[in-house]
């Protein structure tokens, strides 16, 4: 089945230009939202905890944004089997890639940290073919191998190398002469409650990833989040904000603390360009975790 929907459906619609896709995302956006409420009570339950002084027109309002994104969003994710290199570039203009020089001329690795928030995959690709380091996204293999397999083709057509979470300690170890930028989805839900950084974070008791920290620190890496804006529909900026130069400097948390705060910071300003459908806040903090952090943001 897979096989099938992916030469019948996915492949043949990655051909068709955006212009074309994004007729299908507004019927989507009908159909899909306001036929058949597909994910609604997730998306407004999650919108509603991180705003609670937003009334339920004002959380709607932004329910209905996010759901318009989101569709472009899946059809942007389809395109990207079959975009070519110049219209990938042309859609994701990369700024600051003098701070990724300045560490590769040293031979620094590089930690990237940064959210699903707009079109990352896009984002991700763009700067991987634009930076001097080889761009490696950590990621979870799916279930299905065939859509696995044809998923991360897709993600490494322009030079972006995938690694799954498995083979991470082996792969440093093989490749400590290259100049690498690992890259980390750091507002992805972990699986161990107690192995966590929890803080606030959009006005819940959130964890948080230690990855990104921990290969930083591990690897004496610098850390730069990549903060991305959609400036119009199927067009985004991309701009590079270092972290911090000396993660091993550092005292434990403070680099969690800060590409945390950097991701809260960009979502409460456009809330629509975040991924509302996870289930986010699924864990509850042990009693024996403590809550660490900056005070909560006033929303």
């Amino acid at each position: 089945m897979s096989r099938i929907l992916y030469y019948l459906v996915l492949l043949p619609l990655s051909k068709l230009p955006l212009t074309v896709l994004y007729r299908l995302s507004d019927f989507l956006y009908l159909f899909l939202y306001r036929g058949m409420g597909y994910r609604k009570k997730v998306v407004l339950g999650n919108l509603h905890n991180s705003f609670p002084n937003k009334s339920a027109l004002e959380i709607k309002g932004m329910a209905d944004e996010f759901y318009r994104f989101f569709f472009d969003l899946m059809v942007e994710t389809i395109r990207l089997f079959s975009m070519p290199k110049a219209e990938l570039l042309e859609r994701c203009t990369v700024n600051d890639i003098d701070v990724f020089d300045r560490f590769a001329q040293k031979g620094q690795h590089v930690i990237i940290a940064g959210g699903h928030y707009c079109n990352w995959e896009l984002a991700a690709m763009a700067i991987c073919h634009q930076i001097p380091h080889t761009g490696v996204a950590i990621y979870h293999p799916l279930k299905n191998k065939f859509l696995n397999d044809k998923l991360q083709q897709s993600r490494s057509r322009f030079g972006m190398e995938m690694l799954p979470t498995k083979d991470v300690k082996n792969f440093y170890a093989e490749n400590h002469q290259r100049t690498i930028a690992t890259i980390f989805g750091t507002d992805q839900a972990p699986s161990n409650a107690h192995n966590a950084y929890w803080t606030m974070f959009l006005s819940q008791e959130t964890p948080i990833f230690w990855g990104a920290e921990r290969y930083a620190k591990q690897y004496n890496c610098p850390v730069i989040f990549l903060k991305v804006t959609r400036l119009k529909r199927g067009y985004l900026q991309v701009n590079a904000e270092l972290v911090c130069t000396d993660s091993q400097a550092m005292p434990e948390g403070e680099i969690t603390a800060a590409h945390t705060r950097i991701l809260e910071k960009i979502i409460l300003e456009r809330p629509e360009y975040w991924l509302w459908t996870h289930r986010r806040w699924k864990r509850t903090r042990p009693a024996d975790v403590p809550l660490h952090g900056l005070e909560q943001v006033d929303n």
